[in-house]
């Protein structure tokens, strides 16, 4: 069985409060919930974490690097600004997937550029919540080959 990282960033703990019309109503434990019934059905083991700390979020990749097959990451606010966080998933040679709830595309100017873009697989944004099975089932057909 493939295990994946989900790894979550700052803020993301609080989602059940945050902006509704930018990331709606789900929490964080709802959308573990959904990923762990969605990992089931295709055959993936998941570990669901999340951290405020940048540094937290690299210690994270470092410690799966030899024990999982894939990361799915949503840094949050770390995405535009963490090179830290950038090179741990660079070293991490496993699939990985950038996923956003928001269409960052439809966001401040800011948020538009990521530094983790350039070395994950691929990026899904502005799916809402649901971005979390979509990346599952896409992460599972990268490692399918």
């Amino acid at each position: 069985m493939k295990k994946i990282l989900i790894l979550n960033g700052p803020n993301l703990n609080l989602l059940h409060i945050r902006d509704k019309e930018i990331y709606g109503y789900s929490s964080l434990e709802n959308i573990e919930k959904e990923c762990l019934e969605t990992a089931a059905k295709i055959d993936l083991e998941i570990q669901f974490r999340q951290t405020n700390s940048e540094g937290g979020m690299v210690e994270e990749i470092q410690e799966v690097i030899d024990k999982v097959d894939g990361i799915i990451i949503n840094a949050a606010g770390y995405t535009h600004t963490s090179v830290a966080i950038r090179d741990a998933l660079d070293i991490f040679k496993g699939a990985k997937i950038e996923l956003h709830i928001s269409n960052v595309y439809k966001r401040e100017e800011f948020r538009q550029h990521s530094l983790l873009s350039a070395v994950v697989d691929g990026v899904i944004c502005g799916l809402g919540t649901h971005g979390y099975p979509v990346a599952l089932l896409a992460i599972e057909k990268i490692l399918k080959g």
